[in-house]
This record gives C-alpha cells, structure tokens and sequence, in this order.
C-alpha cells in the first residue's frame, strides 16, 4: 500500500507555520516574539497555546545576543539538551546538563531536594550570561529563583521557563514572572503559563532563538 503525503522537510515546515498563522490568535505579540510563538505552537500542536505564552519585552533581544556571542546553554535534563538542534547556534554554544553529575543523588538526598533542583546548583560557573532552557522540572525553576534571590548564582541573560506538571508547574512559572517584573534588569523570561509545558516546547523556544530560519534543519 502506498500513501500520498508531502515528504519535503521544508515544505511540510512552511504549511505547519502557515496553518498556524491561520487559526492561531498571534495579534498580541511582538514582531520579534511572533516566530518564537509560532515554534512553541508547531512543537506542541496546540494553537490555543498562544493565549498562555508570556515573555518580558527584553528577552528575544537578550537570548539572541547571548547566544550569538556563544554563551552556554543550561538545561535541566536531558531531553532539553538533546533536543536542541547544534547546527542553530553559530558558535557552537556549549550545552550543559548537571543532572548526571556524580554525586548530584545523594546532595539531593541530604538537601531535601529533588536532583533536578540540586543540579541546578552546579551552574553557578556558567550561568553569567547564560540562557537556561528548564522543560522539565518546577523544582529546578524554583532552585533557579531562590539562587537568583540569595545572590548565589550569577544572573543569566534569559530564563525559558516551561516546566510541566500537576504539582507546581504552573505555580513556578507564575513565580518566575513575578521574579523578574520584581528584579529587573537582572535577567529576561520567557514562559507558558498553566500546566502545559515540556521539553518540546522549550526546545523548539530555544531553537527559534537560534536563529529565524523556518526552514528543516
């Protein structure tokens, strides 16, 4: 049997961003932030996700400053930094995940922590300036905050904070939000609010950052 179906990377691309320029309700963003939007959308295949995204005003201008001058990118596992696509960031960017890190479980354990949020502890030698991609974990987005608080931990360039869940995934996001309306000029957000989120949606923010192109990579 066979089927009929586009099979072209770039044409399948351009109809999916077509499709959701059309039923998506995008008047509310930013020439800038719009593609970013679009990406989000395509990664989840929710066009109703635009009535949740929310970004400070300042971070595509920073995200994208920061990556084009090669700053780390710090994600909260693995699938975020698998996900991003290498061939985007022109200056071979380094991705890090401490998840793994040796002894990450068991300064969990004795901290009452979750490993995701200890390893958020391990980024203080990267985070300045950094854009961190947390898809995931709402621990390690609160973690992140409570650094960021106590003056621990160097402030990043831009936060897209997407973690997903039932329990304080929405709480998180709103949290980081609030953070960053109350510190600012520290660092710049870019969040889903609600209970929606996940390593897709924040890839493809991340990666849409990288650079504008629509194009299959």
């Amino acid at each position: 049997m066979s089927y009929s179906y586009t099979s072209s990377g770039d044409d399948i691309y351009a109809e999916s961003f077509r499709i959701i320029r059309k039923e998506a309700d995008l008047s509310r963003f930013s020439p800038a932030l719009e593609p970013i939007a679009v990406r989000m959308i395509h990664g989840c295949g929710q066009t109703d996700l635009a009535h949740d995204i929310e970004a400070s005003e300042g971070c595509v201008e920073a995200a994208r400053r920061a990556l084009q001058i090669g700053a780390p990118v710090l994600c909260d596992v693995s699938m975020v930094a698998t996900g991003i696509t290498r061939r985007r960031l022109s200056h071979n960017n380094p991705i890090i995940c401490t998840l793994h890190e040796s002894g990450i479980r068991d300064a969990a354990a004795a901290h009452g922590l979750t490993r995701c949020a200890q390893a958020v502890d391990m980024w203080a030698p990267y985070s300045d300036g950094a854009v961190v991609a947390i898809g995931n974990a709402p621990t390690a987005l609160y973690r992140l905050l409570e650094l960021l608080d106590d003056e621990k931990i160097p402030d990043p360039a831009a936060i897209i904070g997407i973690p997903v869940g039932f329990v304080g995934a929405a709480e998180s996001k709103q949290a980081l939000a609030d953070w960053c309306a109350s510190h600012p000029g520290r660092t710049e957000y870019l969040t889903v609010h609600g209970r929606r989120g996940g390593s897709a949606i924040v890839v493809s923010a991340l990666n849409a950052l990288a650079t504008p192109s629509e194009k299959a990579f």
